[in-house]
């Protein structure tokens, strides 16, 4: 075993173990890259080592076009950006053909001047994984060898130490991917599992992988693009993209644990107001709410309570979730064509006979929708922590003040409310969008810039923060149920809170509750929520398509009424 210890931009050791390396033993599917059809979910299962990757046969012939007409105009000593000339500023920079090769690794080592917390190799995968995906595209220039020398090492999960920070996300993410090419190259440190952190010829060496020789333009090509903004907002949406599911889920176990009414979920409502976003969530509560298809016995009981409507965190969670939908659809068909994308400068059109410098690399598009996704989350996790405030405040719920027995002796989940207060706090802060901010650089060449290193990061942390706190949130909602015994909810809300009990117990007195707390948020972020209720929503779903009226009947809500005389009355 070599050495597993490297350290980070903050000084502080970086172990093997850390917990977001993954590597699966289990047999892997093959994902073929063509530059053209890889997809969010595909990229996340690089990053937890589901794939092995190979290129599609019109990719490899793609490549090597693009590469013989390169080294044709090589060889003819033509003035072509980034090939015969320097970068930047020195574009006007003429490079001897003797400087060539010295170039395109002067470059990359110049270049790796990132800072901060390294990349997790999960993530640094993903990076890799997007890099070969533009290549596929044949517009780069790189040969054929070195890109399956980086197919080799990311089937051999080796890679480089990336820094996280110091991209502006315009240009390409050019320090990230110069690090990731650095380890390429036998230098700097890199991961592998049979190694952990170890310099990186000797992880090269003993995973049996060929460090990268770089020709004319290989260099650019390897730093050129946008995948470290990329990569992490891919993470981001796929996870914010279960996570907005699993959010419908829990609000509607909270409605009902909270005595509410589903009126305002009728489908009538939604039809007027036609938002894709809000439509899905209407349907999605109707589903799993009180009705003659699928009786709450909570709901029942308080059916002639007289409530004719909720506050606004229960009322308007199909218009408020709605959007939040809307924009993580959004932000993912954005990035879809982004990791589908060549953002390389300058690119090569070898049918054409064309080497041509443009702006592709740029990387206001990401950065402009993972703001939005940041936005949009956010407010997911912000009604989420209202609705966690009506479930322990007694005189908003009826239950128990932080629904414990014996308060002031115990304090049940009274912190567990702080602790989700401080993350939306923290989120509403990290909303502020990256991508309204740009510094020129480059003595003024590249004079507008994109930001999108920390918009990525940022929307990650928010969808982070998100998570857990609608954890907290189905946590006190799982809790609320145990003072409303023996009556039960729904089926599939039942079996919503039967999973959360796999992990965490009824609180009976005050105990340490963090432990917990984890373990319902890693059953948020693995989708385990949604899982258990899937199959139910597809069911009533068929139903309601049949049916219109199905999930809308006279008993859909015990509570509340519609204003005509005879519902008004029966309200009252």
């Amino acid at each position: 075993m070599l050495s597993n210890v490297v350290f980070s931009g903050e000084a502080e050791p970086v172990l093997k173990n850390d917990p977001e390396f993954y590597v699966n033993d289990k047999e892997k599917r093959t994902l073929v890259l063509d530059g053209e059809s890889l997809t969010l979910e595909d990229l996340v299962d690089c990053s937890k080592d589901l794939v092995r990757i190979e290129l599609s046969e019109e990719a490899k012939q793609r490549v090597r076009d693009s590469r013989e007409f390169l080294l044709k105009i090589a060889r003819e000593h033509k003035i072509v950006y980034g090939i015969t000339t320097g970068f930047g500023t020195f574009a006007n920079v003429a490079i001897e053909p003797a400087d060539i090769r010295k170039l395109q690794l002067n470059l990359v080592r110049s270049h790796a001047t990132g800072y901060g917390r390294y990349l997790e190799p999960s993530k640094a995968r993903m990076l890799l994984a997007l890099r070969i995906n533009v290549f596929a595209k044949g517009h780069s220039g790189i040969s054929l060898e070195n890109v399956q020398k980086l197919v080799n090492a990311f089937n051999a999960f080796c890679v480089s130490f990336v820094p996280q920070q110091g991209t502006l996300g315009c240009s390409g993410d050019l320090a990230p991917l110069a690090h990731l090419a650095l380890g390429m190259l036998g230098e700097g440190q890199m991961w592998s599992p049979k190694t952990g952190w170890a310099p990186a010829d000797k992880v090269l060496e003993v995973n049996g992988l060929e460090p990268l020789e770089l020709g004319p333009k290989e260099g650019l090509a390897l730093i050129n693009g946008t995948q470290m903004v990329t990569a992490i907002g891919a993470m981001a949406t796929v996870r914010a993209e279960n996570l907005a599911k699993q959010a419908d889920v829990i609000a509607a176990l909270t409605l009902d644990v909270l005595k509410g009414t589903s009126r305002a979920y009728n489908a009538n409502i939604h039809r007027v107001r036609p938002h894709k976003g809000q439509n899905i969530v209407a349907s999605r509560l109707r589903a799993l709410s009180h009705s003659e298809q699928n009786r709450s016995e909570i709901a029942e009981s308080h059916r002639n309570c007289g409530r004719v409507q909720d506050a606004y965190t229960l009322r308007c969670v199909p218009q408020v979730h709605g959007i939040s939908h809307d924009t993580i659809e959004f932000a993912k068909n954005v990035l879809t064509t982004e990791i589908n994308s060549a953002t390389d400068n300058p690119l090569i059109f070898a049918e054409e006979e064309e080497i041509i410098s443009g702006g592709n690399f740029h990387g206001e598009y990401p950065a402009k929708v993972l703001d939005y996704l940041a936005i949009g989350v956010q407010e997911l996790g912000q009604i989420s922590e209202r609705r966690l405030e009506r479930l322990v405040n007694h005189e908003l719920s009826g239950l128990p003040t932080f629904l414990t027995r014996d308060g002031g002796l115990n304090s049940g989940f009274m912190t567990i409310q702080y602790c989700a207060t401080s993350l939306v706090s923290e989120n509403k802060v990290l909303c502020h969008p990256s991508s309204a901010d740009s510094i020129p650089t480059s003595c003024n060449q590249e004079d507008h810039v994109s930001m999108g290193g920390f918009s990525a990061r940022k929307a990650l942390k928010v969808v982070e923060h998100t998570e857990a706190v609608l954890a907290m949130e189905l946590l006190a909602a799982c809790q609320g149920m145990e003072f409303l015994k023996p009556l039960k909810s729904t089926e599939p809300l039942q079996k919503v809170y039967d999973l959360v009990r796999t992990v965490s117990p009824a609180l009976e007195e005050d105990r340490f509750m963090h432990p917990e707390i984890q373990l319902v948020i890693k059953l948020v972020r693995e989708n385990k929520v949604w899982e258990v209720v899937a199959p139910h929503l597809e069911k009533m779903n068929e139903l309601e398509e049949k049916d219109p009226d199905a999930l809308r009947q006279e008993c859909a809500s015990p509570t509340g009424g519609t204003f005509t005389s005879k519902g008004f009355e029966e309200a009252l």
